[in-house]
């Protein structure tokens, strides 16, 4: 069964409830429904709750190149799960001139990358009591130091490796965060009986939502030794029960940066307006609209019409402006279910 988030009078996440419960509260004005960034409904007490006392609540944190997975779990019940699209999945490349990462700065793009799944734990935090993140930590060796056979060469660091230490520092404003090797996070996978899809790109819980559950599910089982009279061994111990739960597909919107010299110059050489978040008319790229195509997000604008697109990009239709209601503002994220 699902569960509804709760938060209370002064912003404080509280556990989750029955949407039964929810709804009871609702109607007799006890609490008020809303929706967050992420497009979680969750309800927020109207009056002091009667019990302020929390359980153990662990965020599972998949992270990839061009998608990562996230996953909320408490000890009875899986809470939310998410497929991250990554920004960043095609860039020009340049040949470089000269040496510009030697002070271990972080690389633009896997900045890009990690911030997204930034600003999706900031929002869970706001209406979970989460105490615990995991995190899938990649053991990059570029400089030959460990002997392994496949390490490659070369000097220097891995950029990944900066990336995720730059990650964990920020997580760890948020709540504790726990580290677990790419062999753990399947080991548990396994146990736990969560299916893995080998299309990464499947916008699915089985491509890496489920991962991100099972890295959650750390908070409550350990791989631990046990010795009886017929033998020993490790196994894990523990209990923690993975139910159904909502799943979501979240991205960036596409949008173009400003290009203030185009190649060609128009008619009367003026350079026509390109790219940016606005429009002409008073909306913004990414803004959540109701039109008669169906609810989309405006993707960009004609003299008089503005496009309207679904959450996988695809045009729906260019759209005149007077026919077009605006639902939310743009927040900088797409959310599909």
């Amino acid at each position: 069964m699902a569960r509804v988030p709760v938060i209370s009078k002064d912003g404080k996440p509280l556990m989750p409830t029955k949407p039964s419960r929810a709804r009871r509260w609702i109607k007799e004005g006890k609490a008020i429904g809303k929706f967050n960034d992420l497009d979680i409904f969750y309800v927020q007490l109207t009056d002091e709750p009667s019990d302020n006392k929390t359980q153990p609540i662990a965020i599972g944190i998949d992270p990839g190149k061009l998608f990562s997975g996230i996953g909320v779990q408490s000890s009875l019940f899986t809470l939310w799960k998410t497929h991250l699209e990554l920004p960043f999945n095609l860039r020009a490349h340049r040949q470089k001139r000269f040496s510009n990462r030697k002070q271990g700065k972080l690389d633009p793009s896997i900045k890009a990358n990690r911030q997204l799944e930034l600003r999706v734990v900031s929002e869970l935090t706001k209406i979970y009591p989460i105490t615990d993140i995991y995190f899938e930590y990649i053991k990059a060796d570029v400089d030959l130091t460990s002997g392994r056979k496949g390490a490659k060469s070369g000097k220097g660091f891995s950029s990944v490796m900066v990336g995720q230490k730059w990650t964990i520092e920020q997580l760890s404003k948020l709540a504790t965060v726990h580290t677990r090797f790419g062999w753990q996070t399947s080991n548990l996978r396994k146990h736990l009986r969560l299916e893995k899809s080998k299309n990464k790109a499947e916008q699915s819980p089985e491509s890496h939502a489920n991962d991100g559950i099972a890295l959650a599910c750390f908070q409550f089982l350990d791989y631990l030794p046990f010795h009886t009279s017929n033998g020993h061994g490790y196994d894990w111990k523990g209990y923690v029960k993975v139910t159904n739960a909502p799943f979501a597909v979240i991205k960036r919107p596409p949008i173009s940066r400003r290009q203030l010299h185009l190649m060609v110059f128009s008619k009367g050489g003026k350079r026509r307006k390109y790219g940016g978040s606005t429009t002409r008319h008073g909306f913004r790229k990414g803004d959540l609209v109701s039109s008669p195509k169906g609810i989309g997000y405006v993707s960009g604008d004609t003299e008089k019409k503005l496009s309207v697109s679904d959450t996988n990009g695809q045009r729906l239709g260019q759209i005149a402006v007077s026919k077009i209601q605006l639902i939310r503002r743009s927040n900088g994220l797409i959310v599909s279910r």
